[in-house]
């Protein structure tokens, strides 16, 4: 080849790549403006409920004693998620990577992924017509056993549709999520990691231990972010399987709501300062998400040196 077809090729190869890092700092800096347009326009909205009269508002109450209830409401359904969901999703991809036969491992990575692509609606829908029932006996025994703990305090509710059984249904929504997500991590991990712990001498949990976990423990994090992420923000599942009404009440107990089904179920119907403390709730909502996904870039991003992969 020529001097000057190198040449044309190199020059030709510098333009990709400047045309390519302009369109990325384009797209990058276009994510940014929409996220603070969106910031901008929910402060915008939420000003006149924040400095309204409290008699004026909802339930005749200040907003900050409205939106507290839901907050809490919000944190404790996604925390039981996570407790549920994390664990089992962590197990069920170290068995799909790790463990399971090559053909039952493709067919659960199938069902996996299907079971993520479910609308949210459908395990709503399962969550009040199959769950809550099937649930009521164990409320009961709960109140009457445990009920000096004050998650537990009865009267336990007759219809099942409670924050318990809102934390189990999403528990189910996210836990595909992370099982995909680290099901990919931990086949990520260098071969050479595993072969190196095998070759001391380590077992199949040890090995897993020492090189797989270490390697993904970032990509863990991520993957447990984007279900609490996807907790936080649920709404029509939350909508279905909650009864209606701000107050906070023990886990067994009627009466919980989160800041996104109320959001959709009282949008429909509201107008003047009603919706404008619907868009304050909601500025609340994006801030308590925006302090998880910083939450989450601040631990992978301390732990990344000690994942392996380096």
């Amino acid at each position: 080849m020529s001097s000057n077809a190198l040449t044309e090729s190199g020059s030709a190869g510098r333009t990709g790549d400047k045309i390519f890092s302009t369109a990325a700092m384009a797209a990058g800096s276009l994510i940014l403006f929409v996220l603070f347009c969106v910031a901008v326009f929910l402060v915008k909205e939420s000003i006149p409920a924040l400095t309204a009269d409290p008699a004026d508002l909802k339930g005749g109450v200040s907003f900050f004693t409205h939106i507290g209830a839901l907050i809490v409401g919000t944190l404790i359904a996604a925390a039981i998620a996570l407790l549920l969901a994390t664990p089992v999703a962590v197990g069920v991809a170290l068995f799909i990577s790790h463990y399971a036969p090559r053909r039952l491992a493709q067919s659960l990575g199938y069902v996996v992924d299907l079971l993520a692509a479910i609308p949210s609606v459908i395990y709503g829908a399962w969550g009040i017509t199959v769950l809550a029932p099937a649930l009521v006996p164990s409320y009961v025994w709960l109140s009457e056993n445990a009920g000096w703990i004050p998650i537990f305090a009865g009267p336990a509710s007759a219809t099942g549709k409670t924050m318990l059984t809102a934390g189990i249904v999403l528990a189910v929504m996210i836990m595909p999520i992370i099982t995909s997500l680290s099901r990919e991590i931990f086949l990520q991990t260098p071969k050479l990691h595993e072969e190196a712990a095998l070759a001391l001498g380590a077992t199949r949990w040890e090995m897993v231990r020492m090189a797989v976990l270490p390697f993904a423990r970032p990509g863990i994090v991520s993957a447990v972010m984007l279900g609490l992420g996807r907790a936080l923000g649920e709404t029509m599942a939350i909508a279905l399987v909650l009864s209606s009404g701000p107050m906070i009440a023990s886990l067994i107990q009627s009466g919980n709501q989160t800041i996104a089904a109320e959001i959709a179920l009282a949008f429909p119907e509201s107008s003047g300062l009603q919706t404008n403390a619907l868009f304050a709730a909601g500025l609340v909502l994006f801030v308590i998400t925006l302090a998880v996904n910083m939450v989450a870039r601040w631990i992978v991003a301390r732990h990344k040196e000690f994942s392996g992969a380096n």
